[in-house]
């Protein structure tokens, strides 16, 4: 073993030491250890940061802001609604959502699979009061094992298919990956369904202000317009478009004012006066097509991302205090909507409008980036958070898919690699107006990034040093003396342990030839050995870090790096001991 060699060991155990104890954020200790493979030689100075670039940043990158744009258009929601309105069982929405994952995974990329169901996991788990960490990780790992079903399902598969037309004359087609696949794919989704109470409960990590705000309550109107489905139909329709966290405080009809009873039926022009949360209230607006009387109310064309919603609180020298928005003219003087009212503690119920506004009050106001700074300044007003503009803003449902359901065709068909589509497909969220720009840079999860181009560089040095060879000879010498089956465990095994630290497609890159020499000095077919390499680089289930499916999800189910040993190990454990006789069997040796 040479000094980079050990070098390069010794900084990826360091490393490992560090995710394990969690003393430092992972991030953290990402940067750290890339600066210390830089300090040691291990990783030249020119190489230091060709992990921004990387193609992996980018897809999940691309695929976490295609996921917020999916989420933000409602078509989630309608989804749920329309399929399954009384899904509230968490494994009958853990099977869903498994099994959804799973059978996406195998004709489309895993990770365009995991983030169009990702939106549907965080709308049962807020649903049921379920921390959206219980579902996350068996979805994650649900991506892997699906994309083992066919020869797209995951890079891996390609590879291999590509070196057994090197070493066999014949590359393996669509299909010959589905006897095997499907198999692992079926014990992996009920070990998920049984053993989910090993998935950690955990909060998001990195918790915002905006997070924090997104649990106050607000004062709301909504007018129902002629066409709304709603127009005829009973209150409690309207209401139950909120998950429960919207109520009604009022219903208004001309000059009177009707009790928000349940049964009440509505009709066009009536004005709802709501209270709820600003996600709840914008989910009941957008699935009952209501309007906001006051949200982009000007008539003033305002360039895309110019507009803006803030929330603010009232100081108590507030020029507003004591007055409503309607004696102001709110809109016509300033350009500023006011769109709901919080008042800690107290239920209110006139017309937001109408409100007398009081020191301590929350404010959810909307205008253009030019008027709202000056204006907050002017009013005594204290900035607390941004949002995107959702509530009253017309959102076209069916944009999002096919932005995401054309990223999917093409390269799944191979007109275009997957951090091209990806990125363009985020790209077209923004300019289809899908998604704002200030919600872009919230859904880029900062701190997951920026360990995965900390990482790619401190892993690929295993690489450059020459320890993958080392590790390749040391295989060689302790497989070729055992029984088919203990050789295509140990390939296998190795294989699982070193995808954390190499790419997935070059892990096959690396232990495939292995595999194939194994065949030819023991005198069997190659298949089986090949296959067993493309199992062991496509199941990562022991770190968020060997494939992009598990890092996606690691920033939203604020999972610490240890979790996913939890149930990954478990599941390696049982994916290792059912492939080798499944191989044997499917793909004989002789």
């Amino acid at each position: 073993m040479t000094l980079p060699q050990a070098l390069a060991f010794g900084v990826i155990a360091l490393m490992m030491i560090a995710f394990v104890v969690e003393k430092l954020r992972y991030d953290l200790v990402a940067v750290l250890s890339l600066l210390i493979a830089v300090g040691v030689g291990i990783v030249p100075f020119e190489k230091a940061f060709s992990g921004f670039s990387d193609d992996i940043v980018i897809i999940v990158a691309s695929a976490l802001i295609v996921s917020a744009g999916v989420a933000r258009s409602g078509v989630v929601d309608l989804a749920i609604k329309r399929f399954f309105p009384n899904l509230s069982s968490f494994h009958a929405q853990l099977a869903l959502l498994v099994g959804v994952v799973t059978i996406l995974s195998a004709f489309i990329k895993n990770i365009g699979a995991l983030a169009i169901m990702m939106p549907v996991a965080f709308q049962f788990a807020k649903k049921s009061g379920r921390s959206p960490s219980r579902y996350l990780m068996p979805m994650a790992f649900a991506a892997l094992l699906g994309g083992l079903m066919t020869q797209i399902g995951t890079s891996p598969n390609i590879v291999v298919s590509r070196l057994r037309a090197e070493f066999g004359g014949e590359p393996f087609t669509m299909f010959d990956f589905t006897p095997v696949g499907a198999i692992l794919a079926g014990i992996g989704f009920l070990f998920l369904l049984l053993f989910n109470r090993l998935v950690p409960t955990r909060t998001a990590q990195g918790g915002s202000l905006n997070e924090t705000l997104e649990n106050e309550t607000y004062s709301a109107e909504a007018i129902v317009a002629e066409q709304s489905p709603m127009n005829g139909r009973e209150l409690r329709e309207v209401l139950s478009l909120g998950d429960g966290e919207v109520i009604a405080t009022g219903v208004l009809r001309g000059v009177s004012r009707r009790a928000p009873f349940p049964d009440l039926t509505l009709k066009a022009g009536d004005t709802l006066l709501l209270e709820g949360p600003p996600a709840a209230l914008d989910r009941l607006v957008a699935g009952a097509r209501l309007t906001i009387p006051a949200a982009n109310a000007s008539g003033q064309a305002s360039p895309a991302g110019d507009l803006a919603a803030i929330e603010v609180s009232v100081s108590v020298n507030s020029g507003l205090i004591g007055v409503s928005a309607r004696e102001i003219a709110l809109l016509n003087n300033y350009g500023i909507s006011l769109l709901a009212i919080n008042r800690q503690g107290q239920r209110l119920s006139d017309r937001t409008a109408d409100i007398t506004i009081r020191a301590g009050d929350l404010l959810l106001l909307q205008g253009t980036r030019r008027s709202l700074p000056g204006f907050l300044q002017d009013f005594g007003l204290l900035p607390l958070a941004e949002r995107a503009i959702l509530l009253g803003t017309p959102r076209n449902v069916w944009v999002p898919l096919a932005i995401l359901g054309l990223a999917m065709i093409v390269t799944a068909f191979g007109w275009v690699p997957v951090p091209v589509a990806f990125f363009a497909a985020a790209v077209m969220m923004v300019v289809f107006r899908e998604l704002p720009l200030a919600d872009v840079y919230k859904s880029v999860d900062g701190p997951i990034l920026v360990m995965l181009a900390a990482l790619i560089p401190v892993s690929d040095s295993l690489r450059t040093t020459g320890a993958t060879d080392l590790i390749a000879h040391w295989l060689g010498s302790v497989a070729s003396g055992l029984p088919a089956y203990g050789a295509l465990a140990i390939l296998l095994v190795t294989t699982m342990a070193v995808t954390p630290f190499l790419n997935n497609a070059a892990t096959v890159l690396v232990m495939g030839p292995i595999a194939a020499s194994f065949a030819t000095e023991l005198d069997y077919r190659p298949e089986a050995f090949l296959m067993a390499v493309a199992i062991g680089a496509a199941c990562d289930f022991l770190t968020p870090i060997g494939h992009q499916c598990n890092t996606l999800v690691m920033g939203p189910g604020g999972y610490r790096f240890s979790d996913y040993a939890r149930l990954g190990l478990p599941l390696s454990l049982m994916i290792s001991a059912a492939s080798i006789p499944a191989l044997l069997w499917v793909w004989p040796i002789h």
